[in-house]
């Protein structure tokens, strides 16, 4: 249904400098998007890690609120307490450290399809609560201001915390507003019942499926009145874990959230909720089946196979969406489907 771009990948990882030159960049993907003044601002996942220049050692990165700022730290790979085997994590009796770190990165575009990528972070990490990163943003634009909420790592795990801005230029970080283990919060563009509302996902893989809940503010930064409003299945392509995409789209018939499915096999796939106008904890559609899954070489290799994942869609003016996507934690990449399609996939 949705028409992949021609241009796949919009954003590679030789299109990012590093944010410093003894760092290396590994990923760039799950973007933000927004339009702002005729033009797309994408708000990039960058994943980076030390570069690896000294035999024997492997380098990682994390925060440290004793020096202020990002240090590296250099395992021994010979140490029998070590255990380097996952390209993604070090093992250390002491903890685990992850061998990549996230920030967020600006990319601007007249278009919507060439970019051109900021030279620095737009966000980095900046507490102990960011240990190992920043990730997956999602912008939304209400009371003339962009609402940005991203991913926080550290010890502690992963929790979501709140950015505001003005121009897309520079950000005011608010600290965290929902804890761990919570993610993929996404604010809806307009307040129902005069609160805000916004969507997310609690994950405890011990006790509980990860579904999609739906939580109430007064003012952004306190939330409450939690209530889960879809699960799981009973498809197959959505039957291990779901989660919010995209920041909700208002449509005359419904808000139309694109969220993510994964199925048995761990493929990402993505879909679509409708859920009522007035009341955005009542779901009133739901995809039967996926419309994009991983099939391109893009989306089917990579350093995480098998995974088309969206944090932000922009609606265009003559109806148009377009859904930037992460392929395979690697890239950057666009697919465009019109409203009437997205909500025909509801009903089919």
């Amino acid at each position: 249904m949705p028409e992949r771009s021609g241009h796949n990948p919009l954003i590679k990882i030789s299109d990012v400098p590093p944010s410093r030159d003894d760092f290396e960049v590994i990923g760039v993907f799950n973007a933000a998007a927004v339009e702002k003044d005729g033009r797309t601002f994408l708000l990039l996942r960058v994943a980076e890690r030390p570069v690896q220049n000294m035999p024997g050692k492997a380098a990682v990165a994390a925060y440290s609120p004793e020096e202020g700022g990002i240090k590296k730290i250099y395992f021994d790979k010979d140490d029998p307490g070590i255990d380097c085997s996952d390209p993604r994590t070090v093992v250390t009796p002491r903890g685990n450290y992850i061998t990549s770190m996230g920030h967020l990165r600006g990319a601007w575009s007249d278009d919507g399809v060439n970019f051109a990528v900021e030279e620095r972070p737009f966000l980095k990490a900046g507490t102990c609560l960011e240990k190992y990163g920043i990730e997956d943003p999602r912008i939304t634009f209400i009371d003339g201001e962009y609402r940005i909420t991203y991913s926080a790592i550290s010890d502690d795990g992963i929790a979501t915390a709140l950015a505001f801005s003005r121009d897309l230029v520079s950000a005011e970080k608010k600290g965290i507003i929902f804890m761990s283990r919570n993610k993929n919060i996404v604010i809806f563009p307009e307040k129902t019942g005069g609160l805000y509302r916004a969507l997310h996902r609690p994950f405890n893989k011990e006790r509980a499926r990860e579904c999609i809940w739906i939580a109430s503010s007064p003012d952004l930064i306190h939330w409450g009145c939690f209530k889960k409003i879809a699960v799981p299945g009973p498809s197959e392509w959505d039957i291990r874990k779901i989660g919010p995409g995209a920041p909700p789209i208002r449509t005359p018939e419904g808000w139309l959230e694109i969220y993510h499915g994964v199925d048995s096999e761990e493929r990402y796939s993505l879909g679509v909720l409708l859920l009522d106008l007035n009341d955005p904890s009542r779901v009133i559609g739901r995809s039967r089946r996926p419309f994009l899954m991983p099939e391109e070489p893009y989306e089917t290799g990579g350093l995480v196979k098998n995974v088309v994942f969206t944090c932000g869609a922009v609606r265009r003016d003559d109806g148009r969406i377009d859904i930037y996507y992460g392929a395979s934690d690697d890239c950057v990449c666009l697919a465009t489907a019109s409203e009437e399609e997205l909500l025909r996939s509801v009903k089919a």
